[in-house]
């Protein structure tokens, strides 16, 4: 659980109620694929052998291959132009409408109290540190100062 900033671009409208992986349905299929094949030719590591005794049937069973409509678009990098916050709590849903730059990305989550983690909000600074660096975990606990969110916990010393 977690804010993350995703590259996207300038006229993405991410689907209404549908979290998605920050992964390409490609990535993840060929990734799928690749264990499907190795646990088929009886290559399992010793938790899956403890979990799926009877192989490759049991496995595919439980790890279904990936569904297309969980995953971001496959864009070319130069496509990928603005900047989007997603919460990670789920597979991942925008909190903030696409931007052009971090600073207008924090600017709009400070101004609408975006949500940094259940309720509580960020800084300007908090939220534009996790729009130059990607990420934050969804809370952080310090002696100093007990729980805060990770966009304003994380790089205060």
């Amino acid at each position: 659980m977690s804010r993350e900033v995703r590259m996207v671009p300038e006229n993405w409208e991410h689907p209404k109620k549908q979290p998605m992986f920050d992964e390409s349905f490609n990535v993840a299929a060929v990734d799928w694929l690749a264990d499907f094949d190795r646990i088929r030719a009886g290559n399992m590591t010793e938790f899956e052998t403890e979990c799926y005794p009877h192989g490759v049937v049991e496995w595919a069973n439980d790890e279904r291959p990936p569904d297309p409509k969980y995953y971001m678009p496959d864009w070319p990098e130069n496509e990928r132009t603005h900047l989007q916050m997603y919460e990670t709590t789920s597979e991942g849903t925008p909190i903030s409408p696409v931007m052009k730059t971090p600073e207008e990305l924090a600017k709009w989550l400070y101004d609408n109290g975006a949500s940094a983690f259940g309720g509580q909000t960020a800084s300007y600074e908090g939220w534009l540190r996790v729009c130059n660096g990607g990420f934050a975990p969804s809370a952080v606990f310090t002696t100093a100062t007990g729980v805060v969110s990770g966009v304003d916990g994380v790089g205060n010393d």
